[in-house]
């Protein structure tokens, strides 16, 4: 068992049999409105881009969990062709929902659909969401999507419903690199807050004062801005097989 799988399952555990210590909740956690999940974690993850291959076992495994439907994607790695010195790359850039500190999505959410539990994960009430995209708009960091099927706000979720069964999500527990891990930041001794101190993450788009809760080690700068680029393995219906980014 790796080291972020076993830290996991450990902290999982403790806070099932109550070990877990509140007083250990950041600060803004308690923010008055929050709602479900427990304030003694605040779940993050780490992905780091050197490991990884560009798969895309974390898409597939998104989709099959979470009933993703067709040219649609709730995390997926944009492939960048790189030219530098005159020779020819591949960049892999995992992407997901960033559960931000401070998402912008939910203010301008008309209905209260979308909202932040306690735990920092950002969930998405389809019962109450009504499809009118503004939440889609709003987010920097093209996390985003109508549904088509249910016609509301779909998104990465941490698959909260794992992470309250002691399990990881889908798209870290098949990954092949072991590239993402997930964990509590306010654990110390977890593995997301191991390498949040050790390694010192970048995240995406720093500027837009989101504090995203994914965070990147080894991301080269010049992709700290990008969100968009080519899936390996799917494209969406219309979208030209030549449509490439450069960087």
């Amino acid at each position: 068992m790796d080291r972020s799988r076993r830290n996991f399952c450990l902290g999982a555990g403790a806070a099932t049999i109550g070990a877990a210590m509140p007083a250990a909740a950041a600060p803004g956690d308690a923010t008055p409105g929050r709602r479900d999940g427990d304030p003694a974690h605040r779940w993050a993850m780490v992905v780091d881009v050197g490991k990884c291959v560009g798969c895309q076992a974390c898409t597939v495994a998104c989709i099959m969990e979470n009933d993703v439907p067709e040219n649609s994607f709730r995390t997926i790695v944009s492939t960048y062709e790189v030219t530098e010195r005159g020779k020819a790359g591949s960049y892999m850039l995992p992407r997901l929902c960033n559960h931000c500190e401070d998402p912008p999505c939910i203010p301008v959410c008309p209905t209260g659909a979308t909202f932040q539990r306690r735990d920092g994960i950002v969930v998405v009430d389809n019962t109450v969401c009504v499809g009118c995209a503004y939440c889609v708009q709003a987010c920097p960091y093209d996390a985003r999507f109508i549904n088509h099927e249910t016609q509301t706000a779909d998104k990465c979720t941490f698959c909260v419903h794992r992470v309250e069964a002691g399990l990881l999500p889908a798209c870290v527990e098949t990954c092949v690199g072991g590239a993402r891990v997930f964990g509590d930041l306010n654990d110390p001794d977890s593995a997301v807050s191991t390498l949040v101190r050790e390694e010192s993450p970048k995240v995406l788009k720093p500027e837009q004062g989101t504090r995203p809760r994914v965070f990147y080690v080894g991301l080269d700068p010049r992709f700290q801005g990008k969100v968009d680029g080519t899936p390996t393995l799917w494209r969406p219906s219309g979208q030209s097989h030549a449509e490439k980014e450069h960087a």
